[in-house]
């Protein structure tokens, strides 16, 4: 059975005749009567009650009649469904989420639902190396990745930019300062988590204190953020660095203070293939956001 047939059994039963139902199809009449014919093999059933002057609806093609419509109705919704996946402003997009406070995420998936409020938009965490492969297997179709400059493959398209903020203990006179520069953490404990827990962050600020010229000594690891800022208020003196501050919660005996320098880059990382609509209604919608907070999370 084709749609075709089933669109030609509609004109006849609605126009009354072979004739008419091919002036409305704008086709020959035998097209009609054969494909019709052919329809009524394929069904084992007569469709119509043919005479010489009239062409009417038998029993059975009164039955099919609205099962027709029903299945041209759908095959009709279904390829405008298609046009709005092709336009991006329908269907599922994947993307891989960063953790870390701020509403920054939700700000863009508000604007996209404000640009394309039929796309569905399904998020899933993982570790930055699964998020990388789900999107270079095409399992995801885009994540969101921090302070990464390259990744074979992909392409990133970056979508903001955070400043950094050192955290010290307050009792520290260095947190006298408005604004810090590396040079004078030289001889602080720096607290990072293991790079292999965040490589691109832990590159980011290692490479920066090298163009510096400094080398702080190690301090603990960067663990959990309660626990880290727990220990820098109350602990030895150590320092770690966050991107932006206005989310993160308050922290005994800690201050905040903007880092002179160094800045890090959130992506939005793609195949390396020409942009979806659906994406590029993404960027759109990231690239609109006003800057929140973070930690050290990958």
């Amino acid at each position: 059975m084709e749609l075709r047939q089933l669109e030609y059994f509609l004109a006849v039963a609605e126009e009354g005749g072979f004739g008419r139902a091919a002036e409305r199809l704008n086709i020959v009449q035998s097209a009609v009567s054969q494909q019709i014919r052919r329809l009524e093999r394929e069904l084992g059933l007569p469709l119509f009650d043919r005479s010489t002057r009239h062409v009417h609806l038998s029993a059975a093609g009164e039955r099919l009649l609205p099962e027709a419509r029903a299945v041209l109705a759908a095959a009709h919704r279904a390829r405008q469904v298609a046009a709005e996946i092709t336009a991006g402003t329908d269907g599922i997009l994947r993307l891989g989420a960063i953790h870390g406070p701020g509403d920054r995420l939700y700000c863009a998936l508000a604007e996209l639902a404000a640009i394309a409020p039929r796309l569905q938009v399904r998020l899933k965490n993982a570790p930055l190396a699964d998020r990388l492969a789900a999107v270079r297997s095409g399992e995801l179709d885009a994540a969101l990745v921090r302070a990464l400059t390259s990744a074979p493959d992909l392409r990133l398209v970056p979508v903001w930019t955070d400043p950094l903020y050192v955290a010290l203990p307050s009792t520290h006179p260095l947190a006298d300062e408005p604004l810090l520069r590396l040079e004078q953490l030289a001889h602080l404990p720096l607290r990072l988590a293991p790079r292999e827990k965040n490589p691109p962050f832990h590159d980011l600020i290692t490479g920066a204190c090298r163009e510096a010229g400094i080398e702080p000594p190690p301090g603990p690891p960067f663990t959990s953020l309660q626990e880290t800022l727990a220990e820098i208020g109350t602990g030895a003196p150590s320092w770690t660095v966050f991107y932006e501050v206005s989310g993160l919660p308050p922290a005994f005996r800690v201050a905040f203070r903007p880092l002179a320098g160094p800045a890090v880059i959130t992506s939005i990382a793609v195949r390396d293939r020409p942009l979806t609509a659906a994406l590029r209604h993404l960027l759109t919608s990231f690239g609109a956001n006003s800057p929140a907070g973070g930690g050290q999370a990958a």
